[in-house]
């Protein structure tokens, strides 16, 4: 199935959640926490402006999203769950290999 979106619209692949804790237990489908990131699987044009110009979004296919846990319209593609959003829903945008700060936001001398 295709779908083309329209407008500023989002389309989210939800990604899987982890079925086991780092030590080792098995979590079960009912105690499951909803995944809050996703991957966009496809993005709509762009939000018409007042002026009648386009504003190009600013996620592309294939990045890694974060958004709110009840965000979006849910339905199934494939048997795959997928979310549709406005650009406007989605927290962030995930960017891998950046290294983290571990001290503490300090500067060391």
């Amino acid at each position: 199935m295709k779908v083309k979106l329209m407008g500023d619209r989002v389309l989210v692949k939800r990604l899987s959640e982890e079925e086991k804790t780092e030590s080792g237990i098995i979590i079960p489908d009912a105690a499951k926490e909803r995944p809050q990131m996703g991957i966009v699987v496809e993005a709509g044009p762009g939000r018409t402006l007042k002026d009648g110009k386009l504003f190009h979004l600013e996620v592309k296919k294939g990045d890694k999203v974060v958004f709110p846990k009840y965000a979006g319209s849910e339905f199934k593609i494939k048997g795959e769950e997928h979310l549709i959003l406005h650009e406007d829903d989605l927290l962030g945008v995930v960017e891998e290999g950046h290294s983290e700060d571990k001290g503490g936001g300090k500067k060391k001398k």
